[in-house]
């Protein structure tokens, strides 16, 4: 992305960040499903920035930022954003994850509730095992001459067939951005769904908390959408009549959703 801002984590990553929106708006953070960039998000921000300073980045290993080695661990991914916030002089941010970025927002809202207003967890899961599976994937990928394969089963799972045999651009943008990332970054994100268990530890979470499952979802199944709003305290839960990026599929009704839910008063 051409008009990036950058910052560098605490362990030398370069990470790729944007901020959208009035100076003086509170912040709207928001992090990407795996395989994508921050322009994920390009359809949503318009409405969003109307409200919020929206924050996005892209997570190491995808889109304009660096690419180290090795197995990332969600510790270090939500501690991505914490730094960022600590760059950017943001006290407290309201967060919206989806896929990924679900998993970042589910530890941030355990290890970092100060830093956070509300959280909305789209499309996501606390327990995405057993671990031998990502194990086979990431060799698979690492050996694979490119990312032509990956690129179309990760489409095969996001979007609806419909959506698929029509040619829709939109598709077609996706595509790009699976083919344009790092296969040594997906392979790393890749080792911190593998490794992350959340099912337990996110009882403690104390934000006010919105639940986005897609209906139709075969990566973080509906039943996983389920769990999390079973466990988490108070957290409201609205299925959507969608595959796995709900924000596309049905933009209008997410953003509203998200923003009638960030509107929300607190309880009494």
């Amino acid at each position: 992305m051409n008009d990036a801002s950058f910052f560098t984590a605490g362990d030398g990553t370069r990470l790729a960040y944007r901020l959208d929106g009035p100076a003086d708006a509170p912040v709207l953070a928001l992090a990407n499903s795996i395989g994508t960039t921050m322009a994920m998000w390009d359809g949503q921000i318009a409405a969003l920035a109307r409200h919020f300073r929206v924050l996005r980045h892209d997570a190491r290993g995808h889109g304009a930022s660096a690419v180290p080695a090795g197995a990332y661990s969600l510790d270090r991914l939500g501690r991505d954003v914490l730094e960022l916030l600590d760059a950017l002089g943001i006290a407290r941010a309201h967060f919206l994850g989806l896929s990924l970025g679900g998993f970042t927002g589910q530890w941030l809202g355990v290890h970092a509730p100060e830093r956070l207003g509300r959280l909305v967890l789209s499309n996501t899961a606390a327990y995405l095992g057993p671990a031998p599976q990502w194990d086979e994937r990431i060799a698979a990928v690492l050996r694979a001459p490119d990312m032509t394969a990956t690129a179309e089963m990760f489409l095969a799972n996001w979007f609806p067939p419909a959506m698929l045999q029509a040619g829709d651009p939109v598709v077609d943008a996706f595509r790009a951005m699976l083919l344009a990332t790092d296969r040594r970054g997906l392979a790393g994100a890749w080792a911190a769904v593998r490794d992350a268990d959340l099912r337990r530890t996110i009882a403690l979470i104390d934000a006010p908390t919105l639940v986005i499952a897609g209906r139709d979802d075969t990566v973080t199944s509906l039943a996983h959408g389920e769990q999390i709003a079973a466990t988490v305290p108070g957290a409201r839960l609205v299925v959507l009549p969608a595959v796995h990026l709900s924000n596309i599929e049905h933009p209008d009704t997410f953003v509203a959703t998200v923003l009638d839910f960030l509107a929300a008063q607190p309880a009494a």
